[in-house]
């Protein structure tokens, strides 16, 4: 039995719908580095004000932090997989990949199994970020490590990244935002 895919619950306003606000944040966001309004970002429009502000911090955290892609990539990943985001894991999986994660640390997330890991920023931020997921609070050793291992401003982007795609991957499930053409499901 073939299982029937799961209907959006809400779908984005088409180009003809948009009102000026929401016109504004469309722009924006096409002109930006994204180049598109995918995924929960067509969500939001429904909300321009939500959107604009959303989509700005989305860009701060996707572009801007002080991570680099590989660990910025692979805290996103911890985040999909906690919330069992599939579109965001299949957005960003290609991403970290491309930035050179390690394909066995992508496949170990994505079964739910703590990852190989050598380098010791990215031990640092895959616990950070599965503790921080899990627990909802870090302990002093595993939070003095990461002050150590990644410095202070860049633990503060990290938590700004984990609640960023946390935000992105409730959006994603609450209103069961369809995954990219020609993907399936993967977690």
């Amino acid at each position: 039995m073939t299982k029937k895919p799961i209907e959006p619950r809400v779908f984005p306003p088409s180009a003809t719908q948009l009102d000026e606000a929401q016109e504004r944040v469309y722009n924006a966001i096409t002109s930006g580095p994204r180049g598109e309004v995918v995924g929960p970002l067509g969500v939001w429009l429904w909300r321009p004000e939500l959107a604009d502000r959303a989509q700005r911090l989305g860009e701060y955290a996707r572009y801007n932090t002080k991570l680099p892609p590989k660990l910025s990539e692979l805290a996103i990943l911890v985040v999909a997989r906690f919330w069992g985001s599939e579109f965001e894991w299949c957005v960003h999986k290609k991403i970290a990949l491309e930035a050179g994660l390690n394909p066995e640390v992508v496949e170990a997330i994505r079964v739910g199994k703590a990852p190989s890991l050598e380098e010791q920023d990215q031990v640092v931020v895959y616990e950070f970020s599965r503790t921080l997921l899990e627990q909802r609070a870090v302990n002093d050793d595993l939070y003095e490590r990461a002050i150590e291992v990644l410095g202070q401003e860049t633990t503060i982007d990290l938590v700004a990244i984990l609640g960023y795609y946390s935000l992105i991957s409730l959006t994603i499930n609450a209103f069961r935002v369809s995954l990219p053409e020609g993907s399936e499901p993967e977690l």
